[in-house]
């Protein structure tokens, strides 16, 4: 598990904790303009951090940090009751707020303002955001979408072949139903357009920042999305109810009316918690999927926990 890069400063003790440093060159806006761009390779292949600067809840009252680094790598999780202030806070990272939202928040791209490009061109935004509602407008069969798409990101034959199998054979290991390649896209299940969604993101646009909204309730493989996810070294940021991914993130925001009223960073404790609430879900899962296929229940395996 990398290790959490998270830096924070508290408001109410105005002192910064640990961080690490961010690796990669010195933060320079010439790697945004350092000759025309490039169709296969943008500057957000270079990118390192994402930083949220806090603002304020629906109360006025502000958030209790000032400052968190996201970096690559970093799995994290957003958690509150509903109505807290998740999605909006989401929002703000996906439109890099500048203290033009409700909640007064800013976004920073390696510690600078983010460039133009970012909001202007979607081909270069580093900022894919993926919720339990997104669908497909394309009735376009899966293998051509695919392909279409992968032929826009790559450079040669050889790399977009390879770039559709690895994302179709991502997808399929986050969906119980596999998805086949003459399925029309609108005819997916919301399971499997979401996987398709988190597999296209990760492999044909290889975008640093991924933002995933509640999707557990779409019914994907939680516990192998995080783990195919983490493979990759992106920053994931997961809007949650659920116990197993918020346990399994490298660290977790607390939101309160609106506003963000803690940041906790995943002990050696709930590391360890973490495969008892995975067994229970599998055991959850497993009875769920006993009901979908006509099974009749006469037995409830609880993974030992009984």
């Amino acid at each position: 598990m990398p290790t959490s890069l998270l830096s924070h400063r508290s408001r109410a003790q105005q002192e910064p904790l640990p961080c690490s440093q961010a690796a990669g060159a010195p933060r320079s806006p010439e790697r945004w303009a350092s000759g025309a761009p490039d169709r296969h390779r943008s500057p957000r292949s270079a990118l390192q951090e994402i930083s949220i600067l806090g603002g304020y809840g629906r109360d006025g009252v502000p958030d209790a940090i000032d400052r968190i680094d996201l970096r690559m790598g970093d799995v994290v999780s957003v958690v509150g009751r509903t109505g807290s202030g998740k999605t909006t806070l989401i929002n703000d990272i996906e439109l890099f707020a500048d203290a033009n939202t409700p909640t007064g928040r800013r976004i920073l791209i390696d510690g600078r303002r983010p460039p133009e490009e970012y909001r202007d061109d979607p081909a270069r935004n580093p900022i894919a955001l993926i919720t339990q509602h997104t669908t497909f407008l394309s009735d376009l069969p899966v293998d051509e979408f695919l392909h279409t798409h992968a032929r826009i990101r790559r450079a040669s034959a050889g790399e977009v072949e390879s770039a559709v199998n690895e994302t179709l054979a991502f997808a399929n290991q986050l969906t119980g139903e596999p998805i086949l390649l003459s399925s029309r896209m609108t005819e997916l299940s919301g399971g499997q357009t979401r996987a398709l969604l988190v597999a296209d993101a990760t492999i044909i646009c290889d975008t640093p920042i991924v933002l995933l909204d509640e999707v557990e309730n779409a019914g994907i493989n939680r516990s192998r999305a995080l783990e195919l996810l983490r493979a990759h070294r992106k920053i994931f940021v997961f809007v949650t109810h659920d116990p197993r991914i918020a346990l399994l993130s490298d660290y977790r925001l607390v939101l309160k009316d609106g506003r963000i009223a803690e940041v906790l960073r995943t002990d050696e404790n709930e590391r360890r918690l973490a495969p008892i609430v995975g067994r229970l879900d599998d055991a959850l899962a497993d009875l769920r999927d006993r009901i979908r296929s006509g099974a009749r229940i006469d037995r409830f395996e609880t993974g030992g926990l009984a």
